[in-house]
């Protein structure tokens, strides 16, 4: 009887006495609100988008290398400007990451100040870009002139659209941080919006050295 009576107390027939009973789901205290799994949902959505701009750019990228080497291939100089372009996109993922270094500190100013740096630069890239094409055009060099300056319109086109994807995105990471929804405990959606950024950087870099030195 006084078995009985322990194991009763226990909460869990077959359990010893002394043993702590966890509650029920056996989630170790987290009442079952939690996932296991060890990738957020809009992490893995995220990885799933970068996936598919890579794939996309990719193909982009192989169809330039097979036209490459065709014999009415003509090289075009593209303004110096693209080169200030560049690092100013390069120097936003450096803000991007003061604001999130910010963030884990709770510094809140510094945080909204470095998040809305970032969302300048980035429009200046992207007005900067509008700016070469505008060059171009004035130097008689259009979309459809040749290969090359085709090329140059359609991938650095298609990368400003996705810069202006991050920029929307930026915004709501920046009205977040105005109104107090990013922690150093909660700030997913910075750190992913920061993951895009870091990505299109990458593939800007990348698509530069294939179009000016490959």
């Amino acid at each position: 009887m006084a078995v009985i009576t322990q194991r009763e107390t226990s909460g869990s027939v077959g359990a010893p006495p002394n043993w702590p009973v966890l509650p029920r789901g056996g989630d170790g205290g987290r009442g079952g609100s939690e996932s296991s799994f060890p990738v957020s949902p809009k992490e893995l959505a995220t990885w799933f988008l970068l996936t598919g701009i890579g794939m996309l750019f990719g193909g982009f990228a192989s169809a330039y290398v097979v036209l490459r080497g065709v014999p009415s291939w003509e090289s075009v100089h593209l303004p110096p400007l693209v080169w200030v372009n560049t690092a100013i996109l390069l120097i936003s993922s450096v803000t991007f990451e003061q604001a999130r270094r910010d963030v884990k500190k709770d510094n809140v100013l510094g945080l909204r100040k470095w998040l809305g740096l970032t969302g300048i630069l980035g429009i200046v890239f992207v007005a900067g870009q509008i700016e070469v094409w505008r060059k171009l055009a004035a130097a008689g060099l259009y979309l459809a002139s040749n290969l090359h300056g085709s090329f140059f319109y359609v991938l650095s086109g298609m990368h400003a659209l996705h810069i202006l994807g991050g920029l929307i995105a930026l915004a709501l990471v920046i009205h977040k941080a105005w109104v107090g929804k990013l922690t150093s405990k909660a700030f997913e959606p910075l750190r992913l919006c920061a993951t895009y950024w870091h990505f299109m950087g990458g593939v800007w870099l990348l698509l530069l050295v294939l179009l000016v030195v490959a």
